[in-house]
């Protein structure tokens, strides 16, 4: 399958329907996602990005429907992660010799991945690639969200391929944002930027910013995931710089995990006392155990302060907490407040020990943590009331 988005741009990548996990299991993708490649036709035929693995051969034949694979000048790799690599091997074995465009960077990773002698051009920030009536124009974007990433900028068609970045894990027939789900294909553009991109926000920032100088006219974004950017492309630009921004909302999330409801109950009681403290705010209960945790993220990424709560399990923390912990640390998030809390039966460490790993990832810590022995009374219950009135309190001034 093919699509035709301009003049001399055609879309000859994979929709993958059936995509749930991303990264190994590290990122959710429930709604699928796509492999966008695009072959631009000029004087010089370019091919930007191929597919993952598994679609190697898949993405070889339907672009054989395309194209006469010798009529290709070359092959423009922004990006080398497999899912954007991994048809590579299969289409040079069919036009070896063709060369390769990349960072100097993105070269390394490929012999990594793939241990072969391509006819690798390294280009930078600068450089541009003739293809007759039109050029491309070459934009190092190191850690966007790899180090070799880079964008390129076609002349004449204004369009920007921006690999990874602007992008949605989002399979979807409708290409592009004025004609598929726009409120589904903003929802995963936050949660991919909550999950991939957060712990990068200085060099996103930088880079907006340098595109942002260079005044490029730009029609049409083209990400290596998700729907195109063609009826307003500044809108996804304006949200990544207030996603790039340290971003938040009013909004408080409690995410916790439980063995026999104790913790529960005080993460209700928690939420009882902030929202009593504070009808406006936004309050999320997400157990950590039952809820997907690329969705907590993206609620951390969205919040100005959150409350974590274990159970102490042998000790220390229970799994799904000490995970999404994990997960949390490596956001690097930014100016956000938190606190701790926990039920226990006979040591109670986890309150201690959350906290320590909260601070150790950036938050502020606004309040002692606060631990109950085996299952609340109605007394603690109102000591939990209290310790939400007293966390939204942080936030007064």
């Amino acid at each position: 399958m093919s699509k035709k988005i301009s003049e001399r741009v055609t879309w000859v990548g994979k929709i993958d329907w059936e995509l749930v996990f991303f990264h190994g299991h590290e990122l959710s993708t429930f709604r699928g996602s796509s492999y966008n490649s695009y072959l631009i036709r000029d004087q010089k035929t370019v091919l930007v990005d191929t597919a993952w693995k598994p679609y190697d051969e898949e993405f070889v034949a339907n672009l054989k429907k395309e194209i006469d694979l010798r009529q290709i000048d070359a092959i423009v790799m922004n990006h080398n992660e497999i899912d954007h690599s991994g048809a590579l091997p299969a289409l040079l074995r069919e036009i070896p010799g063709t060369p390769v465009y990349c960072t100097k960077k993105g070269e390394a990773i490929l012999r990594g991945m793939y241990h072969q002698d391509w006819n690798y051009v390294n280009v930078k920030t600068g450089d541009v690639l003739d293809l007759g009536e039109t050029q491309l124009h070459f934009i190092e974007a190191p850690m966007l969200h790899w180090p070799d990433t880079m964008f390129s900028y076609l002349t004449g068609e204004n369009i920007l391929f921006s690999t990874d970045a602007f992008g949605q894990h989002f399979a979807s027939e409708e290409l592009f944002d004025d004609t598929c789900d726009l409120d589904t294909a903003l929802r995963e553009a936050l949660k991919y930027y909550a999950n991939i991109i957060t712990m990068f926000n200085p060099m996103a920032m930088r880079k907006l910013k340098e595109i942002a100088g260079m005044n490029l006219p730009v029609r049409m974004i083209c990400p290596s995931h998700g729907v195109i950017w063609r009826r307003d492309p500044q809108r996804i630009f304006k949200l990544y710089e207030q996603w790039a921004a340290n971003y938040q909302e009013n909004q408080i999330t409690v995410i916790y995990d439980t063995m026999w409801n104790s913790t529960r109950h005080m993460a209700d009681a928690i939420v009882k006392g902030m929202t009593e403290a504070d009808p406006t705010v936004v309050v999320k209960e997400l157990n950590c155990a039952r809820t997907d945790k690329s969705d907590i993220i993206t609620e951390v990424m969205k919040s100005k302060g959150i409350i974590v709560g274990s159970p102490t399990i042998n000790n220390g923390l229970s799994y799904y907490t000490a995970g999404i912990l994990e997960l949390i640390h490596g956001c690097k998030f930014k100016n956000k407040k938190a606190a701790a809390f926990g039920s226990y039966g006979w040591s109670g460490e986890s309150p201690k020990q959350i906290t320590a790993s909260l601070e150790h990832s950036g938050f502020t810590i606004v309040q002692e943590g606060l631990g109950v022995n085996w299952n609340p009374d109605q007394d603690k219950l109102a000591a939990c009331e209290q310790f939400g009135r007293d966390f939204v309190k942080a936030f007064a001034g």
